[in-house]
């Protein structure tokens, strides 16, 4: 069976597979934090949302190649993903917290594209940071 766990097409599946899974969830909690929906903003044509969402996945996925690379158990790789995804989370706070003249969930709701465009960077960017981190 450890024969079948090192092929690495296995592990490549394996790996592609847990990582969807932790972005859908990843997704999901996203959701709880805002207050609008993203999916129906961005079924409404909200490109602000649009940008943010996909900063977020964006993050989330550079995180968890970050993990992969630096990782070579699927349990490990998930710990440290999980580990980067919550500081992109914290990441996330941190941002609406430094912007007290403005809710951003509110400005990105309203389809202001500057805040989702900012809030898209921040995503990415601070995943690169996160990703490189992760040891």
């Amino acid at each position: 069976m450890k024969e079948f766990w090192e092929n690495p097409y296995v592990l490549t599946a394996a790996n592609y597979s847990v990582v969807i899974l932790c972005i859908v969830l990843a997704l999901v909690i996203f959701e709880l934090v805002t207050s609008y929906k993203n999916w129906e903003e961005i079924q409404r044509g909200n490109l602000a949302v649009a940008m943010a969402t996909g900063g977020k996945i964006f993050g989330v996925a550079n995180v968890f190649q970050g993990s992969i690379s630096q990782h070579n158990t699927l349990f490990v790789m998930v710990g440290w993903g999980v580990f980067g995804f919550i500081l992109l989370l914290i990441s996330y706070f941190i941002f609406e917290f430094l912007t007290p003249k403005f809710k951003i969930d509110y400005e990105i709701a309203q389809d202001n594209r500057a805040v989702g465009f900012i809030s898209m960077v921040i995503s990415i960017g601070m995943s690169f940071v996160i990703s490189a981190g992760i040891g």
